[in-house]
């Protein structure tokens, strides 16, 4: 099997066995519902693959997390998940049925997110032939559209990063701007806008301290300019100084702070208003 064929590659992941999921892990994968309530309850559906990319030369994860019954064409954001981690955990607590309840009470219009296996390096090429943007950019799209998901040609309309996922986000965001490509938002999670070298430099994700000048959202403020942006942070957490930095600079449309501390105990906390703002800014939409 050649490349071009391996990148078509798919097998579901939806045994709960092979995912490592219970009764409750395998409801939320295919939309059922469990216990007494359930009549009522709204469920999200998360879809699991793998497909193959050639702009990282390995397969990967393939996730998304959709509305109940998601119509041909479906606006996309997204997804990107935090240092150390994947696509699997790229979710917050909440995200998925926060986002169907959302959606079936007309609260927002219907919109998904989708998750890939990003590696370590800030979502960008700091390995030879191993380039997380690329892939984003010109694979990511290919991907959904076969899959009758996003914008055309299944480009996201939106981005939206944890952590390291955050700097990615913002990242992403900053290249469609170069492409003439500009998505409606980016939204963020306690991003990792790291403000000293010597403290960046032990994640060993750029080559040097311009490599990282180069791509670090704090210098590149204004590539964003008129992108819709949100971010949120706990006052406790690691990157608070770097976010505020940030809110200063950008004045972005959220700019939220409240008591909290680097993980998902905060991240939790915050998906309403991530699920609204995301909704908020579908293109053709008039949500409130």
């Amino acid at each position: 099997m050649n490349a071009e064929q391996r990148k078509l590659t798919r097998r579901s992941l939806l045994i709960a066995g092979a995912s490592g999921l219970g009764a409750a892990g395998l409801g939320a994968t295919l939309g059922l519902t469990f216990g007494a309530d359930s009549p009522a309850a709204v469920h999200g559906v998360t879809r699991f693959e793998r497909v193959y990319s050639a702009a990282r030369r390995r397969e990967i994860d393939f996730i998304t997390f959709l509305p109940p019954n998601p119509a041909p064409g479906l606006p996309m954001s997204l997804l990107l998940h935090g240092l150390h981690s994947s696509a699997r955990y790229a979710a917050p607590t909440g995200l998925v049925d926060r986002l169907a309840t959302d959606v079936a009470a007309g609260a927002v219009p219907a919109f998904g997110f989708v998750a890939v296996d990003g590696g370590d390096s800030y979502w960008h090429e700091n390995q030879p032939g191993d380039d997380p943007m690329t892939m984003l950019l010109e694979e990511v799209p290919r991907w959904l559209a076969a899959r009758g998901l996003g914008g055309d040609g299944g480009l996201p309309f939106a981005a939206t990063g944890i952590s390291m996922g955050g700097f990615g986000a913002l990242l992403y965001t900053r290249r469609r701007v170069e492409r003439h490509q500009p998505t409606s938002a980016v939204a963020t999670l306690a991003p990792a806008l790291i403000t000293t070298w010597p403290e960046m430099s032990k994640r060993n994700a750029f080559h040097d301290a311009a490599d990282w000048a180069s791509m670090d959202p704090l210098r590149h403020v204004s590539a964003l300019k008129g992108v819709q942006t949100g971010i949120w942070c706990g006052t406790e957490d690691q990157f608070i100084t770097g976010v505020r930095e940030y809110f200063a600079a950008a004045q972005p449309a959220v700019a939220y702070t409240a008591p909290g501390v680097h993980g998902d105990s905060f991240n939790r906390t915050v998906v309403p208003g991530l699920v609204a703002f995301v909704g908020r800014n579908v293109p053709g939409q008039r949500f409130k």
